[in-house]
C-alpha cells in the first residue's frame, strides 16, 4: 500500500516560537488540504489576532485557546501522532461554548483524550469563523455588538437635485416632503410635510421629484471611491453607507485616522458637488444605530464622531439624546415614541433604566427592540440568523447579455425565486449580495441592507441601482454572463409595517383583497382606479384603468406624473377636484357684465363676482388669463381657451376656464 504523506499546522507552541510545520506518515490516509490559520481567533482584549494566530513568527499575539494552556507544549506530540485533527474550540465539558471561547484550562489531572479539545481545528474554524465576520461584522467569540462605521451624506436627494447653499428646496415623494435643504428648514419646512403645507411656508422653495435611481447613480460615484480604501461595503440607501471598522481601523492607524481619511476621500470623489452648506459625517460606534446616530451628529458637528468601544460608553453616549432618534433611525414606530414622550421619558437614558421584563409586558417585542437600542446593546432585529446553505440563486448566460432591461428582467425572476424560497420557511431577507460578472471577468458586486426585510420589488430596485451606476461608472469591454442573488442575513417575516409615506401597510394589504374580492364578483372591467397619463387640461392628465393592471401597492408610481413638455399644462400643485364635464359659470365685473378675453390675452375688465351653481361670491383675488391655444394646423380640431384663478372671500380657489365667450368651472383647489 502506497504511504501518503500531509502536513498538519501546529498551533504557536511547542519548538520555538514559530510552531513549524511537522509532517506525520500515515499509511492508507485519505490525502486532506492542508490545514490554514483562520485569522478570526479573538484575543483576550476581544480583538482579532489576524493570520499570525496559528503561524506566529515571534512577538505576534498568539490565540488565546492556546496562549491560556500551560500543557500545550507537551500535547502537541501526542496529537500529530494519533493522527487526530486538531480542534478549533474546546469541549464544553470544561466550560468552552460552541461561540469558540476557550473557557478555563482544565485540570493539570485531566486525561490525555479530554484535553484534545484544547487543540485547535483550524480547517471547521475557518468557515465558522469567516461565515459569521461576513454575516455580523464580528468573531464568533467577540462581542455581541459588532464595530460599524456609517458615512453620511445628508440631504443626498437635496444634494443630488443641485441645490447651492442658502436655496430653499424641497424633495418630495408621494406629496410629502421627504428631504430639503438647510434654508428650507429655516423658513419651517420639515419632513412629512405635504406639497402645499411646504409652498405655504416657503412660497420661493424649488420642489423636486424624488427620483431613486439618479439618487444611487449620483451615490455610486462615493461608494467606488470609498470601496477602494474599505472593503465589503454596505450601502444602507443611497447616502449612506455602513463597513465594519475593526480591519480598516488597524490598517490606517487608529478609528480617528481612518474616519478623516473617509471625510478626504467621499468629499474627493464628489469633486465640486455642493453639500448645500453641510458636511459629511462620519461615526463609529458598537451597533448600527449608535454608529448611524454618530454618524448625523458628527455631520451637524463638522468632524467626525467615534465612541469608545465598550457598552457602558455606548449606553452614556446614547442617554443624553431624545427618544425620537428611535423612530429617525432605526425605524421604530412613531406611536410608541409618543407615548414614551407622553409618559415622561424624553430621554434614552430615562427608557433604557426601565426592566427589561417590564418594558416587554407593555410594548411588546418592538418595545423590547428599542429598549436594547437605548441601553447600548445588539441592535439586529429579532430572530436575525444566517440563511439556510444553498439560498443563493442564480443565472448563468449562454451568451453575453448587453442590455441592462434585460438583466433587470431576469433579476426580478431571481428575486421571486429567492423571496418564495425564504417565505416558505417564514422568512424574509435583510442583507443581499448582488454580484454581477461579465465574460472578461469584470465583476460589480454590492451588499445591500433593509431593516424590515427587501422584497422582491425592492431586490429589483437595488439590481436596477446597481447596474446602471456599474455601467455609467466603468468602460465594460465584454455582455454579462452572470447574475447571482445571495442573501447574507434573514429574520423572521413579522409583517413589519413601512415607515415611509406611501409605503405598504396593513391597511393596503387588506384593500387589495378587497379590489381582488370585488373583481371576482363584478368583472375586470367595473373595478377601476386612477393613472397618470398626462395632459394640459385637469381632466385629461388621468385616466381610470382596471385595477388588474395596476400595482395598486405603489399608487405614487401609478400617479406620478410621465415625463412630456405638456407646453401650458397647470403648474403644481394640481387642483384637489376636477368637474368633469366642466361645471357652468358666470364671471361679472363691477358693471355686472360678463368678462371677456381679447384675441390678444388681455381682460375687458377686472372680475369681481362669480356666481356657481346659484350663489354669487364676490371675487378677493384673481390671476390671469393663460392662453391654450391647441391643434391650430387644424381647422376642425383647434382649440382656443383661456385659464384663470379665482379667490372667492369665502376661502374657495377656482380654476375657471373661459372659451368663445363661455365660462366654466374645471376644477377646484383644496
Amino acid at each position: 500500500m502506497r504511504r501518503r504523506w500531509h502536513t498538519v499546522r501546529r498551533c504557536p507552541v511547542g519548538r520555538g516560537a514559530g510552531g513549524d510545520d511537522r509532517r506525520v506518515r500515515r499509511v492508507g490516509a485519505r490525502p486532506r488540504y492542508r490545514a490554514r490559520a483562520c485569522g478570526y481567533c479573538p484575543t483576550a482584549d476581544g480583538s482579532s489576532a489576524g493570520p499570525r494566530c496559528s503561524r506566529d513568527r515571534g512577538g505576534g499575539t498568539r490565540c488565546r485557546a492556546v496562549r491560556d494552556r500551560p500543557h500545550a507544549a507537551g500535547r502537541q506530540q501526542s496529537v500529530a501522532g494519533s493522527g487526530r485533527r486538531p480542534r478549533c474550540r474546546p469541549r464544553p465539558t470544561f466550560g468552552g461554548t460552541s461561540g469558540g471561547s476557550a473557557g478555563p484550562a482544565p485540570a493539570a489531572g485531566t486525561p490525555v483524550a479530554a484535553r484534545r479539545g484544547w487543540v485547535h481545528r483550524h480547517d471547521r474554524a475557518v468557515a465558522r469563523h469567516r461565515r459569521a465576520v461576513a454575516a455580523h461584522g464580528v468573531a464568533v467569540a467577540g462581542a455581541h455588538v459588532p464595530r460599524l462605521g456609517v458615512l453620511w451624506c445628508p440631504h443626498w436627494p437635496v444634494v443630488v437635485a443641485g441645490a447651492v447653499a442658502g436655496e430653499p428646496v424641497a424633495v418630495v415623494h408621494a406629496n410629502r416632503v421627504i428631504a430639503h435643504s438647510l434654508a428650507a428648514a429655516e423658513a419651517g419646512i420639515t419632513i412629512g410635510q405635504r406639497r402645499r403645507e411646504a409652498q405655504a411656508c416657503c412660497p420661493s422653495v424649488r420642489i423636486e421629484q424624488h427620483d431613486p435611481m439618479r439618487d444611487a447613480r449620483v451615490f455610486e460615484q462615493v461608494v467606488r471611491a470609498v470601496g477602494v480604501r474599505v472593503p465589503r461595503l454596505e450601502v444602507t440607501e443611497p447616502g449612506l453607507l455602513t463597513f465594519v471598522a475593526r480591519g480598516p481601523a488597524r490598517y490606517f492607524g487608529g478609528e480617528a485616522a481612518m474616519a478623516e481619511m473617509l471625510v478626504q476621500t467621499a468629499a474627493d470623489a464628489l469633486g465640486g458637488t455642493s453639500l448645500s452648506g453641510t458636511s459629511l459625517g462620519v461615526g463609529v460606534a458598537d451597533g448600527r444605530f449608535a454608529a448611524v446616530v454618530a454618524a448625523r451628529r458628527s455631520s451637524r458637528a463638522g468632524r467626525p464622531l467615534v465612541i469608545e468601544a465598550g457598552q457602558p460608553t455606548t449606553a452614556e453616549f446614547l442617554s443624553r439624546l431624545s427618544v425620537r432618534w428611535l423612530s429617525v433611525v432605526a425605524g421604530v414606530p412613531a406611536d410608541v415614541v409618543h407615548l414614551l414622550q407622553r409618559l415622561g421619558m424624553q430621554h434614552l437614558g430615562a427608557f433604557a433604566a426601565l426592566p427589561e421584563a417590564d418594558v416587554l409586558a407593555r410594548f411588546g417585542h418592538v418595545g423590547a427592540f428599542a429598549h436594547r437600542l437605548a441601553g447600548g446593546g445588539d441592535d439586529r432585529l429579532p430572530g436575525t440568523i444566517d440563511p439556510p446553505a444553498g439560498m443563493q440563486v442564480q443565472q448563468v448566460f449562454d451568451e453575453p447579455v448587453h442590455h441592462s432591461d434585460a438583466l433587470v428582467f431576469v433579476g426580478r425572476q431571481l428575486a421571486e425565486q429567492l423571496v418564495g424560497a425564504l417565505a416558505a420557511d417564514g422568512r424574509v431577507c435583510t442583507r443581499l449580495l448582488v454580484t454581477a460578472e461579465t465574460e472578461h471577468g469584470e465583476q460589480s458586486e454590492r451588499l445591500w441592507y433593509r431593516s424590515s426585510g427587501l422584497s422582491a420589488a425592492a431586490m429589483v430596485e437595488r439590481v436596477r441601482w446597481q447596474l446602471d451606476a456599474w455601467a455609467q461608472h466603468e468602460a465594460l469591454t465584454a455582455g454579462v454572463m452572470m447574475l447571482r442573488l445571495d442573501p447574507i442575513e434573514v429574520c423572521g417575516d413579522d409583517g413589519v409595517q413601512l415607515g415611509l409615506w406611501g409605503g405598504r401597510t396593513q391597511a393596503d394589504e387588506w384593500a387589495v383583497r378587497a379590489v381582488a374580492r370585488l373583481v371576482a364578483v363584478a368583472g375586470e372591467q367595473q373595478v377601476l382606479v386612477p393613472a397618470a397619463q398626462g395632459g394640459r387640461q385637469p381632466h385629461d392628465a388621468y385616466t381610470w384603468v382596471p385595477a388588474v393592471t395596476a400595482d395598486l401597492l405603489e399608487p405614487a408610481e401609478r400617479l406620478a406624473m410621465p415625463a412630456g413638455p405638456w407646453p401650458g399644462r397647470l403648474p403644481s400643485p394640481s387642483p384637489a377636484l376636477v368637474h368633469d364635464p366642466a361645471a357652468p359659470l358666470s364671471v361679472v365685473d363691477a358693471a355686472g357684465q360678463v368678462v371677456r378675453v381679447t384675441a390678444r390675452g388681455g381682460v375687458s375688465a377686472p372680475p369681481v363676482a362669480v356666481a356657481v351653481g346659484g350663489t354669487v361670491e364676490r371675487v378677493q383675488s384673481w390671476a390671469g388669463p393663460w392662453p391654450v391655444e391647441e391643434r391650430w394646423w387644424d381647422a376642425t380640431r383647434t382649440r382656443r381657451i383661456a385659464r384663470f384663478q379665482l379667490l372667492t372671500v369665502s376661502g374657495r380657489l377656482l380654476l375657471a376656464v373661459v372659451e368663445r365667450g363661455t365660462w366654466a368651472l374645471a376644477a377646484e383647489y383644496a
